[in-house]
């Protein structure tokens, strides 16, 4: 049937409907965001390694410079504190903070300095530190005495602020020992503390641990389990009673106006002042630092001399050699943080606060 039967309308069912063309979607610029990000990257990488060049040419600007720091030496520069002739030096290395392993490697790194420079007549050891480890402590005193002997220089303890615990049994290897007025010394015991966290295991977490040893003390103190009498005793017989002896005979050996009867009777960890120290045989002289650097011209046969404390070079192998030693995975580092943290600690240590 044509359209003239049905009245001129076109009857036939209606196709599909005709698409609108779209306008095109405007492609996206993903070459320009790499080039631009790999841009922006290599730009920071290179500021980063352009500040570290600045950072070592300004300190070995500053090292080099005459009117604060000479004589490089072993990763080490001599600061100047009192000017004098080169040929008659004092020099200061200080124990500051609290003593470990890394302390008395440096302390031996700069008192090695010292014995080889024969323009040096004389040590001062800057003593700030309320003490620390008792290996650490033991070896600087160890460092002291043998100074003492192979090279014949005096060398004299300058204590300051705190020197207590590990600070005074390193003092009592050297020659004399001069205090601060304000300083707090003595301290002479051993201290061990250690965490017993079984309640909040078992009854807050709801942890049972479980404990696999060879023989009843091997886990003595545990922090899995309370802290009988009985081994209170044997820790505070097998290292507490060793540790304190020691401390007694190196201060019986070190002060020679003191029995070991006097010795032992300071020596329940009771802190000192100034006064009450010398009062009490442990410090020489009460001073400041230019009474100090005096005394130590007396005992070397010197005057008017050139007082150099070691510092510390910037050095950039040291610098990645440290962000090197900090790429273990974060698994390790907080297993190793929390073994630090719970490990039984002996120490030569004031714990004032």
């Amino acid at each position: 049937m044509d359209n003239a039967n049905n009245g001129g309308y076109d009857t036939r069912p209606p196709g599909p409907p005709v698409p609108i063309p779209q306008p095109a979607a405007p492609r996206k610029r993903t070459g320009w965001r790499i080039f631009w990000g790999v841009v922006l990257t290599l730009s920071i990488l290179a500021n980063v390694f352009l500040l570290f060049v600045v950072l070592a040419v300004v300190s070995l600007f500053v090292a080099g410079s005459g009117d604060v720091f000479e004589s490089r030496r072993d990763g080490f520069a001599e600061e100047v504190l009192v000017r004098g002739p080169a040929y008659q030096k004092i020099a200061v290395i200080r124990i500051e903070g609290i003593i470990d392993g890394v302390q008395s490697e440096r302390f031996r790194k700069q008192l090695r300095i010292a014995a080889n420079d024969e323009n040096v007549h004389a040590v001062i050891v800057r003593t700030l530190t309320p003490g620390g480890t008792i290996a650490g402590s033991d070896q600087i005193h160890h460092e002291i005495t043998k100074f003492r002997k192979q090279t014949g220089k005096p060398i004299v303890a300058f204590m300051q602020s705190v020197a207590a615990s590990g600070g005074y049994y390193t003092s009592v290897a050297c020659d004399t020992i001069v205090a601060e007025p304000t300083v707090i010394t003595g301290s002479i015991g051993v201290i061990m503390n250690s965490l017993v966290i079984k309640e909040l295991l078992e009854d807050k977490l709801g942890i049972q641990p479980i404990t696999i040893k060879s023989g009843p003390r091997k886990d003595w103190p545990s922090m899995f389990t309370e802290v009988t009498e009985e081994q209170k005793q044997y820790l505070f017989d097998k290292i507490i009673s060793p540790a304190y002896e020691r401390f007694v005979s190196i201060v019986d050996e070190g002060r020679e106006g003191l029995s070991e009867q006097q010795v032992r009777q300071l020596a329940d960890g009771s802190i000192f002042a100034a006064e009450e120290a010398r009062e009490n045989g442990l410090v020489d002289e009460i001073g400041y630092f230019e009474d100090v650097v005096r005394i130590t011209e007396q005992l070397a046969g010197i005057r008017d001399a050139k007082v150099v404390e070691y510092t510390r070079l910037f050095s950039l192998t040291a610098l990645f050699g440290g962000m090197q030693s900090g790429t273990a995975g974060p698994w390790q580092t907080h297993r190793d943080a929390l073994h630090e943290l719970t490990m039984p600690q002996l120490m030569y240590l004031w714990e004032g606060r």
